[in-house]
Order: structure tokens, then C-alpha cells, then sequence
């Protein structure tokens, strides 16, 4: 398995580099900047990517926002001396998937990236098959009909979090908050993701999947459900 560490202090990134190839487990790349390790990121194969927050060239913000623009969804796991709780929400609410403040233990490194690796295992094993449509939520893409469907990140996610609550109604603002989280957006914005998602799925004669339950939000269901009888709406 082979990890991605990008670290400009270089006894830090020489200690952990050794620790783990020591490990025997791992193969470690490293780059001292921003822009270095990003372009690594999107032309290698990794299973986690150690990022310091505080690079030249380019920030860790700034390569993992990066990333995450292009899809690729390599878990990352960012190392910092930064540990103000502000700094910690915007790591997370960019895509960085674990937060480990300098000083740390090594052991505690360790047993984070194979926490990484185990739940990135799960989560690239998980298919959702819902008639015509199948999600692949590990490398994010969706085939209809056996052909593949361009979308955008707002519509995946928005179709995903429809597919993992099948048969349950999620409000315009539960969706909003998962999706959007805090940024402004207009009233109509679900209801044209909404509308983009069904042109792309159920043309042609496709079974209708996204259905509007007036008064409460939308839900995803099979032809063969309980039209009648929807589950109690998220919140």
C-alpha cells in the first residue's frame, strides 16, 4: 500500500517516512510543498494521503480542496500544528477526513491511517443497485443502464443521499444541509438539482425513482414499494 506524505519540515517527514516503511506495510512517497504533492495526489495511486496544513506554494486547505474538486476521494488525513477548533471544522468541512494536531504520538499516526485505510476499504466495497441505476460510492460514479452518467458533485451527492435513505423522505433543508452545508443558496436550489438528477436518470421511458411528496421533500423509491405508505421524513 503506498502512502502520500506532504510535509515541508524535513525531520518530521523523514521520521515518519521511516516509521512507516518500518511497518513493512506501507511504501511512502513524500513532497516538501503544496504544489508538488498535489500534483502527485492526481497522478498516483494512493490509500491515504498524510497532509500538513501549513505548506509553501499551496496550503493543505488548498490542495485538498483541490482534490476534492477533481473527485479524487484518496482519504486524507491532515497533520498540523495548527489545532484551533475553526482550523479543524474547515479541514473537515473541505473533505479532509481525520485531524491529527503536532505534537503527536506516532502510534497515534499509525492507527489512524489504518482506521483510514479500514473505512475506505468498506466504503470502495459498497455498491447500490436501485433499478436501472447503479452507484459505485467509492469511486463516486453512476452507471443507468450500464452506461456511465456524467454528473456533477452536487447531483451525486444529492443522488447518493437519496440511495442511502431508499424509501425515506428527506427535506428540502435536511438536503440543504448535508449538501450545502452553511453556504447561501436559493429557495428553488433542490428543486433544480431535483429536476436535473430526473433528466438524466429517468428518460426514455426509465421507471420514475425520485418521487416529490408535497408538503415534506423527496424520496427515492422503487416502483414495486409502498407508494402510499412512505417512511417518516429525515430530519
Amino acid at each position: 500500500m503506498k502512502i502520500l506524505l506532504i510535509e515541508d519540515d524535513a525531520p518530521i517527514r523523514e521520521v515518519v517516512k521511516r516509521g512507516l516503511e518500518e511497518n513493512r506495510l506501507y511504501s511512502v512517497d513524500t513532497a516538501s510543498d503544496g504544489k508538488t504533492g498535489l500534483n502527485m495526489a492526481i497522478t498516483g495511486e494512493y490509500a491515504v494521503i498524510v497532509l500538513d496544513l501549513m505548506l509553501p506554494k499551496l496550503d493543505g486547505w488548498q490542495v485538498c480542496e483541490e482534490l476534492r474538486a477533481r473527485r479524487i476521494n484518496t482519504s486524507i488525513l491532515m497533520l498540523t500544528a495548527r489545532d484551533a477548533v475553526k482550523d479543524r471544522i474547515l479541514g473537515l468541512e473541505i473533505g479532509a477526513d481525520d485531524y491529527l494536531p503536532k505534537p503527536f504520538d506516532f502510534d497515534e499516526l499509525l492507527a489512524r491511517i489504518k482506521a483510514l485505510m479500514r473505512r475506505d476499504k468498506m466504503a470502495k466495497s459498497r455498491v447500490i443497485h436501485i433499478e436501472q441505476i447503479e452507484i459505485d460510492t467509492g469511486a463516486q460514479r453512476v452507471f443507468c443502464d450500464g452506461n456511465e452518467v456524467a454528473l456533477t458533485l452536487r447531483e451525486y451527492a444529492l443522488l447518493e443521499a437519496l440511495a442511502t435513505n431508499e424509501g425515506r423522505i428527506l427535506s428540502r433543508d435536511t438536503i440543504l444541509s448535508r449538501i450545502w452545508n452553511t453556504e447561501a443558496s436559493a429557495s428553488n436550489t433542490v428543486d433544480v438539482y431535483i429536476g436535473l438528477l430526473r433528466k438524466k436518470l429517468e428518460h426514455e421511458g426509465r421507471p420514475k425513482l425520485i418521487h416529490t411528496v408535497h408538503g415534506l421533500g423527496y424520496t427515492l423509491r422503487r416502483p414495486d414499494s409502498e407508494a402510499d405508505c412512505p417512511q417518516t421524513p429525515e430530519s
